[in-house]
């Protein structure tokens, strides 16, 4: 044993990249997207006070990327040498790129949701300390959600591009999964921190800012399918090797959850709930969580089939 980062493969049977590392993308995704949604709203209507969506968004991406970063420390042969990724880099390697990014995500995402929660931090004694922290740093407000938002939507897109560099794997080794994983990440990030601001913040089920949302959910889900057809269609009139990896999409156990977890719970479930049901329903509580929730799991169905299948259908 020397110490070297590698990944295990007792994990999930032989699998190079086994289920931590989905997990890890799925939480990655959907820490960035959430507050990807957010500082791009709160730029775009110029708000200056705290929504509880943001709140809601701050503290999902803090604790969605922390927990993915366990998954991913987890997923190493020797979890104890993890912090080798942190001292030596290289330029060349996409994985370090992205390591060098959520170095600097991990701690802005955490200055954002301290300007955030400013309003709770004050009214709980126990954390009064970090009042001074946040006035130090109000001075600079504006520039770190900048640099907060665009780290967000790189998070989000390097998920993608780390497995997209596996060559073997068609499904796997294209140029448009990057943007697939921005794509839903934007959309299960967004209703994730939805849930979370009106279960936890007590965000209206209409306001304006649930309706701006709500509006935003329908071109983000259509960008999402179309990229999912743009690799289906690459598979399937591409050669030889492709089109074997294209049988992930019609036999097997991963074409089960593709449609069943991707496809009907990811899109068909949430668009039968908004335009299929009575208005009244679709309207209500139970409508949308139900909705969120369904965008929550397509999106995880959608990381577990591209990697699974991927690896599977290798060439």
């Amino acid at each position: 044993m020397d110490g070297s980062i590698e990944f295990t493969l007792g994990l999930s049977e032989g699998f190079a990249w086994p289920w931590p590392i989905a997990v890890y993308l799925f939480f990655a995704g959907i820490s960035g997207g959430a507050l990807t949604v957010a500082l791009a709203m709160r730029f775009f209507k110029g708000q200056t006070e705290n929504t509880p969506f943001l709140k809601a968004a701050a503290v999902m991406s803090l604790v969605t990327i922390s927990l993915g970063m366990v998954c991913l420390v987890f997923d190493l042969t020797n979890p104890l040498f993890f912090w080798r990724i942190l001292v030596f880099y290289n330029l060349t390697s996409v994985m370090s790129i992205g390591v060098i990014a959520l170095c600097f995500y991990m701690p802005l995402a955490a200055v954002v949701a301290l300007f955030a929660l400013e309003d709770e931090i004050r009214a709980i004694k126990q954390v009064q300390f970090l009042i001074p922290v946040i006035e130090k740093l109000r001075a600079v407000r504006r520039p770190v959600e900048i640099a907060t938002l665009v780290l967000a939507v790189s998070v989000c897109a390097y998920t993608g591009f780390l497995i997209s560099a596996l060559i073997r794997f068609p499904i796997i080794n294209t140029s448009v999964l990057p943007a697939l994983f921005v794509a839903s990440g934007l959309s299960a990030g967004a209703a994730a921190a939805k849930m979370l601001a009106v279960g936890m913040f007590k965000e209206d089920l209409h306001s304006t800012d649930m309706k701006v949302l709500h509006g935003a959910e329908w071109p983000i889900m259509i960008a999402e399918a179309l990229f999912i057809f743009m690799i289906a269609a690459a598979l399937f009139t591409g050669n030889a090797g492709m089109q074997y990896a294209s049988q992930a999409f019609y036999s097997g156990t991963w074409s089960i959850l593709f449609w069943v977890g991707v496809v009907g719970i990811g899109f068909v479930t949430p668009v039968l709930l908004n335009f299929a049901t009575g208005k009244r329903f679709s309207h209500s509580a139970q409508a949308f969580y139900l909705s969120g929730a369904c965008a929550v799991t397509g999106m995880m169905c959608l990381r577990l089939f591209i990697l699974y299948a991927g690896q599977q259908y290798a060439i």
